[in-house]
């Protein structure tokens, strides 16, 4: 068996083939691709097989996938692009004959309305009529999407947004990686639809509440109307359309698209999620 998994040089790709190792697969059974294969010498230098895989060069992506079995198909960051990528990922699946992908999606991916949800559905659709076994893990948010904010958080005393009172099940990288991991070596996943997430759902009132009670200092949430929060991040280095992107998706968070009480996640790992508390504690203890 051999376990192939895509975007290995991100930070959740990465992940994946330390949980893989974790749970005792052979590292030679493991073969992390991406762009940068420099970014992840450190692995090959542990046995596991490396290969070159860029998505924007399908005629490469035959001889990284070759002698696979299951593949982990994670997106790709480039949002408004991954389309194309995702699909020439699909169909060297496909032609390799895999008998399974699994493939990182976004929470309530068949029904969101944020734009981030659009090519995650269009994905699956293709993926599902690909007639390849498949496994989609609709991720939620990342706990890191919030801890790696807290000098900014610390500095203006404040957590700005526009989600309103809406829930986010957010969750860490790491927990999303174990759950990928066990889809990869345990059976009985192909035609699952897991929809991802904390077991501690949170508003962003209350991270900014659980922010001040960590810190000691006082922290709010400042809602603000989605243009303006747009207008902000652009203003602290994001590109426009980026920026523009993720202050739709707050708007998502607001409408509960982010939001899943599901309990697959902790399923899936065989234990309780990783807290926000928690995850504030270590993110002020490195800072």
């Amino acid at each position: 068996m051999s376990l192939v998994v895509t975007g290995a040089t991100g930070r959740l790709g990465r992940l994946v083939v330390e949980a893989l190792l974790e749970r005792g697969v052979t590292p030679t059974e493991i073969v992390a691709t991406g762009r940068d294969i420099q970014k992840i010498k450190d692995l090959a230098d542990r046995g596991v097989t490396v290969r070159r895989a860029d998505f924007d060069e399908p005629d490469g992506l035959a001889a990284a996938f070759a002698g696979g079995d299951k593949l982990l198909l994670v997106s790709t960051s480039t949002v408004g692009r991954r389309l194309a990528g995702h699909r020439a990922a699909i169909d060297a699946a496909r032609a390799a004959g895999f008998s399974l992908v699994a493939y990182t999606s976004i929470t309530h991916a068949d029904t969101a309305d944020m734009r981030l949800a659009a090519e995650h559905r269009e994905t699956e659709r293709y993926l599902r009529d690909s007639g390849t076994p498949f496994t989609f893990l609709r991720n939620s948010w990342y706990l890191e999407n919030y801890t790696s904010g807290l000098s900014g958080y610390l500095e203006h005393g404040s957590v700005a947004g526009s989600a309103g009172d809406g829930r986010v099940s957010a969750a860490a990288l790491a927990d999303y990686a174990q759950a990928a991991a066990a889809v990869l070596t345990t059976e009985g996943h192909a035609g699952a639809v897991y929809e991802l997430g904390g077991d501690e759902a949170f508003t962003l009132a209350e991270l900014a509440a659980r922010l001040s009670t960590a810190s000691g200092r006082e922290i709010v949430y400042n809602d603000m109307p989605v243009q303006r929060f747009a207008e902000l991040l652009t203003s602290v280095g994001l590109p426009k359309d980026y920026a523009e992107v993720l202050a739709d998706a707050d708007l998502g968070l607001g409408r509960g698209e982010l939001f899943t009480d599901s309990g697959d996640l902790g399923r899936l790992i065989g234990r309780p999620t990783t807290t926000l508390s928690d995850a504030i504690t270590s993110a002020l203890g490195q800072s």
